[in-house]
């Protein structure tokens, strides 16, 4: 048995941009407006655009729902039932110095089976942003 680790390709710039051209293009198939944040795995903005037309607080919340999948490696989407009252997380989000937030939209990224960022976006409906950040994700696969 080797115990030699494989080393994972970081998430790069060029992903990030990827990653933010196919959330873009899913939302603009959809007639959506949104912002897109992209982070590396050690939580550092790597990208980020948000559309003429999106809401302002699209970015901020795009950028949270980003940190949030990051932090905790899971889609927000599968988060939201955990920080209601009795659930898992219900007092992680006021834990912590920087927010989270609990609402679908932030997808982590894996490569090879390893976390290596997070996207989020933010500005549709959290279903559709969900939707737009997962076709993301599957394009860069």
């Amino acid at each position: 048995m080797s115990t030699t680790a494989v080393a994972v390709a970081p998430l790069t710039t060029s992903d990030a941009e990827a990653l933010i051209d196919a959330a873009r293009t899913a939302a603009e198939a959809s007639g959506v407006a949104v912002a897109v944040t992209v982070l590396d795995a050690g939580g550092h903005l790597l990208a980020f655009r948000r559309d003429d037309r999106a809401v302002l607080i699209a970015g901020e919340t795009s950028t949270r729902k980003a940190y949030t999948a990051l932090q905790l490696d899971a889609p927000t989407a599968d988060l939201v039932d955990a920080v209601r009252p009795g659930g898992l997380f219900h007092t992680l989000p006021t834990a912590l110095d920087r927010p989270l937030l609990f609402i679908a939209g932030g997808v982590p990224v894996h490569r090879d089976g390893r976390l290596i960022g997070a996207i989020g976006v933010g500005g549709g409906a959290p279903d559709q942003d969900h939707g737009f950040a997962t076709a993301a994700v599957t394009a860069l696969a």
